[in-house]
């Protein structure tokens, strides 16, 4: 399980959750929402430092990661986490 951030998602998270360099950025699984790969769940978002990462990425100085406990949300998937324009936020995707 691997995670991919692009650099316009890696300044959004930077900006909205006023991180600094040496920062990171946890993603978990949460009940309820809409997801793709796992109906009845979603990912939430938290500034935590990891304690026992399944997965995680440093960009942009700041570490993005999951928790062991919560790979199984991703069934063999990758994480991509984009940004949309649009909508001005990041974006979800799996592969």
């Amino acid at each position: 399980m691997k995670i991919t951030i692009n650099e316009k998602a890696v300044n959004w998270y930077k900006k909205e959750l006023n991180l600094s360099e040496g920062g990171s950025v946890r993603f978990f699984v949460r009940y309820g929402g809409s997801s793709s790969i796992q109906p009845g769940f979603s990912l939430g978002v938290s500034t935590d430092s990891p304690t026992n990462a399944g997965s995680k990425t440093i960009e942009g100085g700041i570490t993005f990661f999951i928790e062991e406990e919560d790979l199984w949300y991703f069934h063999d998937h990758d994480l991509i986490i984009t940004y949309n324009e649009k909508a001005e936020e990041p974006v979800f995707n799996y592969e």
